[in-house]
């Protein structure tokens, strides 16, 4: 019920922004060639709903792929880069560098580069995935409580164990901090790797529905990959709540 009532308000915006909508196009504002009404859509999303879902799980596969590879290489890296400050100071501001190269310029380049499969698709939603991931599970790592390293190294701890049981911990709500963030944009990357080149997915199907005049089709693919994009960011943070209880905040055990 808690969580119930904290979402009426959002739910709340959502029915008033839609009914805007509606009454915006059915008075004629706007042409439906460009903004259909939220109704078109619906009815879209019912009798297009074969052709959307088996789109749909094209780009989730692309998503999922892709965010579990960007993922572990974040990871990795964050590691690495955490244990030796030379590599660091090497690495890291040529990854920030790396992010002021739009993805949507890279995309064709690597389809071009790597074919039209299922890979290049995935590689490019790991590139979307890999730098927020690294740049949250670093810091994570950086911020370990230094009075609980003290004391590993007062009992003699291996800098293995030390970091086995300190900062490995401390790292992990990192590395899903990132990775919620990057559910966001791993849809947009796998869109822009699909109007790249491809025979399927959500992207694809919004390309050609356009010049079909198809826009209320197109509509329900934005709106197919807002929910993806919401589920699977809701999915990590269940997930995260389930693997790692002790990371909670007080005030979230206390609300459970």
């Amino acid at each position: 019920m808690r969580r119930l009532r904290n979402a009426l308000p959002a739910v709340v915006v959502l029915a008033a922004a839609l009914g805007v909508w509606e009454l915006y196009v059915d008075l004629g504002a706007v042409s439906t060639l460009i903004l259909p009404a939220p109704h078109a859509i619906a009815v879209s999303l019912y009798e297009d709903r074969s052709l959307l879902w088996s789109n749909l799980l094209v780009t989730a596969e692309e998503v999922l792929l892709g965010m579990v590879l960007g993922m572990i290489a974040a990871f990795v890296l964050s590691v690495v880069i955490h244990f030796s400050r030379t590599l660091r100071r090497a690495l890291y501001p040529l990854l920030v560098a790396s992010q002021t190269v739009p993805i949507a310029m890279i995309a064709p380049v690597l389809i071009l580069w790597l074919g039209f499969g299922l890979g290049p698709k995935v590689l490019i939603v790991a590139l979307v995935t890999f730098f927020p991931v690294v740049v949250t599970t670093s810091s994570a790592l950086e911020g370990v409580d230094g009075e609980l390293l003290k004391l590993m190294r007062t009992f003699d701890a291996s800098r293995y164990r030390t970091f086995r049981e300190v900062e490995l911990p401390a790292a992990l709500p990192g590395l899903f901090t990132g990775a919620r963030i990057a559910a966001v944009f791993a849809w947009i990357g796998a869109v822009f790797a699909e109007w790249s080149g491809a025979s399927a997915g959500l992207g694809y199907l919004f390309n050609v529905s356009l010049p079909q005049f198809l826009v209320a089709r197109a509509w329900a693919c934005v709106v197919l990959l807002s929910l993806g994009a919401i589920a699977l960011f809701a999915g990590l943070g269940l997930l995260q709540r389930l693997l790692l209880p002790w990371a909670q905040r007080p005030t979230e055990l206390g609300a459970r």
